[in-house]
Protein backbone atom coordinates (compact mmCIF):
# COMPACT_ATOMS: atom_id res chain seq x y z
CA UNK A 1 0.00 0.00 0.00
CA UNK A 2 1.45 3.27 -1.07
CA UNK A 3 0.77 6.69 0.14
CA UNK A 4 -1.83 7.82 2.55
CA UNK A 5 -4.68 6.20 3.41
CA UNK A 6 -7.31 8.08 4.85
CA UNK A 7 -10.56 7.66 6.57
CA UNK A 8 -14.26 8.45 5.44
CA UNK A 9 -14.36 11.59 7.22
CA UNK A 10 -10.53 12.44 6.12
CA UNK A 11 -8.35 11.80 8.99
CA UNK A 12 -4.90 10.44 7.73
CA UNK A 13 -5.05 6.69 8.95
CA UNK A 14 -1.72 5.17 10.84
CA UNK A 15 0.02 1.62 10.24
CA UNK A 16 -2.90 -0.03 12.63
CA UNK A 17 -5.77 1.31 10.98
CA UNK A 18 -3.82 1.27 7.40
CA UNK A 19 -3.16 -3.10 8.80
CA UNK A 20 -7.24 -2.91 9.79
CA UNK A 21 -8.24 -1.36 6.66
CA UNK A 22 -6.53 -4.23 4.68
CA UNK A 23 -7.62 -6.96 6.56
CA UNK A 24 -10.87 -5.72 6.07
CA UNK A 25 -10.87 -5.60 2.12
CA UNK A 26 -8.57 -9.17 2.08
CA UNK A 27 -12.07 -10.48 3.79
CA UNK A 28 -14.37 -9.16 1.82
CA UNK A 29 -12.15 -10.37 -1.56
CA UNK A 30 -12.33 -13.82 0.10
CA UNK A 31 -16.16 -13.73 0.63
CA UNK A 32 -16.70 -12.72 -2.71
CA UNK A 33 -15.26 -16.04 -3.59
CA UNK A 34 -17.51 -17.67 -2.24
CA UNK A 35 -21.05 -15.29 -2.21
CA UNK A 36 -22.71 -13.25 -4.78
CA UNK A 37 -21.71 -9.84 -4.17
CA UNK A 38 -24.55 -7.95 -2.94
CA UNK A 39 -25.38 -10.97 -0.88
CA UNK A 40 -22.23 -9.79 1.21
CA UNK A 41 -23.08 -7.53 4.27
CA UNK A 42 -21.37 -5.06 6.44
CA UNK A 43 -21.47 -6.82 9.56
CA UNK A 44 -20.52 -10.09 7.82
CA UNK A 45 -16.91 -8.43 6.24
CA UNK A 46 -16.58 -6.89 9.40
CA UNK A 47 -17.12 -10.31 11.83
CA UNK A 48 -14.75 -11.90 9.78
CA UNK A 49 -12.04 -9.56 9.90
CA UNK A 50 -12.65 -9.79 13.93
CA UNK A 51 -13.80 -6.10 14.07
CA UNK A 52 -16.79 -4.08 14.22
CA UNK A 53 -19.13 -2.47 11.54
CA UNK A 54 -18.24 1.01 12.99
CA UNK A 55 -15.04 0.37 12.39
CA UNK A 56 -15.65 -0.89 8.34
CA UNK A 57 -17.66 2.08 8.05
CA UNK A 58 -14.67 4.47 9.17
CA UNK A 59 -12.67 3.45 6.03
CA UNK A 60 -16.04 2.79 3.42
CA UNK A 61 -18.97 4.27 2.75
CA UNK A 62 -20.48 1.01 1.68
CA UNK A 63 -19.54 -2.92 0.66
CA UNK A 64 -19.38 -1.37 -2.99
CA UNK A 65 -17.15 1.54 -2.11
CA UNK A 66 -14.90 -1.79 -0.79
CA UNK A 67 -15.81 -3.57 -3.99
CA UNK A 68 -14.39 -0.61 -5.57
CA UNK A 69 -11.13 -0.18 -3.57
CA UNK A 70 -10.19 -3.74 -4.37
CA UNK A 71 -11.25 -3.37 -8.19
CA UNK A 72 -8.54 -0.56 -8.77
CA UNK A 73 -5.63 -2.45 -6.82
CA UNK A 74 -6.36 -5.19 -8.89
CA UNK A 75 -6.61 -3.05 -11.87
CA UNK A 76 -3.21 -1.21 -11.05
CA UNK A 77 -1.89 -5.03 -11.40
CA UNK A 78 -3.47 -5.69 -14.57
CA UNK A 79 -1.75 -2.71 -16.05
CA UNK A 80 1.60 -4.47 -15.66
CA UNK A 81 0.72 -7.14 -18.07
CA UNK A 82 1.47 -4.76 -21.08
CA UNK A 83 5.25 -5.89 -19.66
CA UNK A 84 4.19 -9.53 -21.30
CA UNK A 85 5.04 -7.62 -24.53
CA UNK A 86 7.42 -4.22 -23.85
CA UNK A 87 10.22 -5.23 -26.04
CA UNK A 88 9.67 -8.78 -27.39
CA UNK A 89 10.21 -10.23 -30.57
CA UNK A 90 7.12 -11.64 -32.91
CA UNK A 91 9.96 -12.96 -35.39
CA UNK A 92 10.47 -16.69 -35.84
CA UNK A 93 9.97 -18.91 -32.39
CA UNK A 94 10.53 -15.85 -30.36
CA UNK A 95 6.82 -14.63 -31.85
CA UNK A 96 5.49 -17.90 -30.83
CA UNK A 97 7.12 -17.54 -27.27
CA UNK A 98 5.54 -14.29 -26.59
CA UNK A 99 2.20 -15.33 -27.77
CA UNK A 100 2.27 -18.30 -25.11
CA UNK A 101 3.63 -15.86 -22.57
CA UNK A 102 0.91 -13.50 -23.09
CA UNK A 103 -1.91 -16.31 -22.83
CA UNK A 104 -0.14 -17.85 -19.96
CA UNK A 105 0.30 -13.98 -18.07
CA UNK A 106 -3.75 -13.21 -18.91
CA UNK A 107 -5.32 -16.60 -17.77
CA UNK A 108 -3.12 -16.57 -14.55
CA UNK A 109 -4.02 -13.22 -14.03
CA UNK A 110 -8.21 -14.00 -14.66
CA UNK A 111 -7.48 -16.85 -12.34
CA UNK A 112 -5.82 -14.89 -9.44
CA UNK A 113 -8.59 -12.13 -9.70
CA UNK A 114 -11.72 -14.26 -10.99
CA UNK A 115 -14.07 -13.20 -8.00
CA UNK A 116 -13.84 -9.00 -7.85
CA UNK A 117 -13.33 -9.67 -11.86
CA UNK A 118 -16.73 -11.19 -12.38
CA UNK A 119 -18.28 -8.03 -10.23
CA UNK A 120 -16.38 -6.05 -12.15
CA UNK A 121 -17.92 -7.16 -15.40
CA UNK A 122 -21.05 -7.78 -13.89
CA UNK A 123 -21.02 -3.71 -12.91
CA UNK A 124 -19.40 -2.94 -16.15
CA UNK A 125 -22.40 -4.82 -18.06
CA UNK A 126 -25.51 -3.02 -15.66
CA UNK A 127 -23.92 0.55 -17.28
CA UNK A 128 -21.73 1.20 -13.64
CA UNK A 129 -19.18 3.61 -15.50
CA UNK A 130 -16.58 3.40 -12.42
CA UNK A 131 -16.57 -0.59 -13.04
CA UNK A 132 -16.51 -0.07 -16.68
CA UNK A 133 -13.57 2.47 -16.35
CA UNK A 134 -11.91 -0.38 -14.29
CA UNK A 135 -12.37 -2.93 -16.85
CA UNK A 136 -11.10 -0.96 -19.69
CA UNK A 137 -8.05 -0.18 -17.17
CA UNK A 138 -7.23 -3.38 -17.19
CA UNK A 139 -7.59 -3.95 -21.15
CA UNK A 140 -6.24 -1.12 -22.31
CA UNK A 141 -2.43 -1.78 -21.43
CA UNK A 142 -2.86 -4.97 -23.04
CA UNK A 143 -4.84 -3.21 -25.84
CA UNK A 144 -2.64 -0.12 -26.77
CA UNK A 145 0.70 -2.74 -26.64
CA UNK A 146 -0.70 -4.81 -29.00
CA UNK A 147 -2.23 -2.11 -31.37
CA UNK A 148 1.62 -0.30 -31.72
CA UNK A 149 2.81 -4.01 -32.04
CA UNK A 150 0.73 -4.25 -35.16
CA UNK A 151 2.07 -1.04 -36.19
CA UNK A 152 5.69 -1.74 -36.10
CA UNK A 153 5.14 -4.69 -38.12
CA UNK A 154 3.07 -2.82 -40.85
CA UNK A 155 6.07 -0.45 -41.06
CA UNK A 156 8.59 -2.96 -41.49
CA UNK A 157 6.23 -4.70 -44.43
CA UNK A 158 5.51 -7.89 -42.40
CA UNK A 159 1.63 -7.00 -41.48
CA UNK A 160 -0.81 -6.37 -44.56
CA UNK A 161 -1.31 -2.61 -44.97
CA UNK A 162 -5.13 -3.56 -44.86
CA UNK A 163 -5.21 -4.42 -41.36
CA UNK A 164 -6.68 -1.93 -38.88
CA UNK A 165 -3.83 -1.85 -36.04
CA UNK A 166 -6.29 -1.32 -33.35
CA UNK A 167 -9.41 -3.42 -34.15
CA UNK A 168 -7.13 -6.38 -34.61
CA UNK A 169 -5.74 -5.79 -31.25
CA UNK A 170 -9.34 -5.28 -29.43
CA UNK A 171 -10.52 -8.26 -31.06
CA UNK A 172 -7.43 -10.32 -29.63
CA UNK A 173 -7.55 -8.87 -26.22
CA UNK A 174 -11.48 -9.12 -25.99
CA UNK A 175 -11.02 -12.86 -27.34
CA UNK A 176 -8.41 -13.27 -24.47
CA UNK A 177 -10.66 -11.79 -21.53
CA UNK A 178 -13.65 -13.91 -22.66
CA UNK A 179 -11.79 -17.36 -22.61
CA UNK A 180 -9.88 -16.41 -19.29
CA UNK A 181 -13.19 -15.74 -18.10
CA UNK A 182 -14.86 -18.75 -19.18
CA UNK A 183 -11.80 -21.56 -18.08
CA UNK A 184 -13.98 -23.37 -15.84
CA UNK A 185 -16.77 -24.05 -18.65
CA UNK A 186 -14.11 -24.81 -21.40
CA UNK A 187 -13.61 -28.22 -18.63
CA UNK A 188 -17.46 -28.86 -19.36
CA UNK A 189 -16.43 -29.18 -23.07
CA UNK A 190 -13.78 -31.53 -22.53
CA UNK A 191 -11.36 -28.79 -23.21
CA UNK A 192 -8.18 -29.32 -21.05
CA UNK A 193 -5.57 -25.98 -20.06
CA UNK A 194 -2.70 -28.05 -21.41
CA UNK A 195 -4.83 -27.80 -24.87
CA UNK A 196 -6.39 -24.35 -24.36
CA UNK A 197 -3.30 -22.65 -23.61
CA UNK A 198 -1.47 -23.36 -27.04
CA UNK A 199 -4.17 -23.28 -29.25
CA UNK A 200 -5.05 -19.81 -28.07
CA UNK A 201 -1.78 -18.85 -28.33
CA UNK A 202 -1.85 -20.10 -32.26
CA UNK A 203 -5.36 -17.67 -32.70
CA UNK A 204 -2.90 -14.43 -31.23
CA UNK A 205 0.19 -15.06 -33.23
CA UNK A 206 -2.07 -15.24 -36.12
CA UNK A 207 -4.14 -12.19 -34.99
CA UNK A 208 -0.87 -10.25 -34.71
CA UNK A 209 1.53 -11.16 -37.32
CA UNK A 210 -0.75 -13.06 -39.97
CA UNK A 211 1.11 -16.13 -40.13
CA UNK A 212 0.78 -19.55 -38.38
CA UNK A 213 3.77 -19.83 -35.67
CA UNK A 214 6.90 -21.35 -35.63
CA UNK A 215 7.11 -23.89 -32.90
Amino acid sequence: MTGQVRTVDGRVAGRRGQATRQKLLDCLGDMLSSSPYRDVKVIDVARKAGTSPATFYQYFPDVEGAVLEIAEQMAAEGAELTRLLEGRSWVGKAGWQTSQELVDGFMEFWRKNDAILRVVDLGAAEGDKRFYKIRMKILNSVNNSLTDTVKELQAKGKVDKDISPAAMAGSIVAMLAAVASHQRGFQTWGVKQAELKPNLATLVHLGVTGKKPAK
